[in-house]
């Protein structure tokens, strides 16, 4: 009996530690998947590029990952897709009000590497916002392309794409806490 609830209990964390809002997915050539989410805030370091969880709602994510089907040869199906640049901005549909925030990579336990920041939502928790994502490939200082590369894929590894989302609510996640 002690173990079943050992078991519950561990479980339960794991529940509460990986709550998170899927905002939104989509797949791009060449066969780069986006999952957009809303996560509990958390701490992150180093702390001086980050804002600390008491100053926070929430922690919102880009995981960018490598499909597992209909991806270029060599690729690491599921692997981390690097060297994006990420935007995201955050609106209050009420007020107007925005928060524009870059991504940045960080690593934890539970999504491993995405792109994310902690931010202030533009208003109360409970509020409807629409979130814009903007991704912008690597540029050339940052990832070379081999020929192979170039001749079935192009000059870059992927083309830019912005992504609306209308209607999120972070509420849930804005009043959950990882502690």
């Amino acid at each position: 009996m002690k173990n079943i609830l050992s078991v519950i209990l561990i479980l339960n964390l794991n529940f509460i530690n990986s709550q998170e809002l899927i905002i939104g997915q989509k797949t791009v050539e060449p066969g780069i998947v986006f999952i957009f989410e809303g996560a509990i805030k958390d701490h992150v370091m180093p702390s001086k590029m980050h804002l600390s969880e008491n100053e926070t709602n929430i922690h919102i994510e880009a995981r960018v990952n490598w499909d597992n089907s209909d991806t270029p040869a060599g690729t690491p199906t599921g692997g981390f897709v690097a060297y994006l640049h990420i935007t995201a901005k955050v609106t209050n549909q009420e007020t107007g009000l925005s928060t524009f925030i870059d991504l940045l990579p960080h690593i934890n336990l539970i999504d491993n590497y995405h792109y994310a920041r902690n931010i202030s939502l533009p208003g109360k928790v409970d509020d409807l916002y629409s979130v814009e994502f903007n991704v912008l490939p690597p540029t050339s200082i940052e990832l070379s392309l081999h020929k192979d590369w170039s001749e079935n894929y192009g000059n870059r590894l992927m083309n830019e794409h912005s992504f609306f989302y209308e209607n999120v609510n972070f509420e849930e996640i804005a009043n959950a806490s990882r502690n």
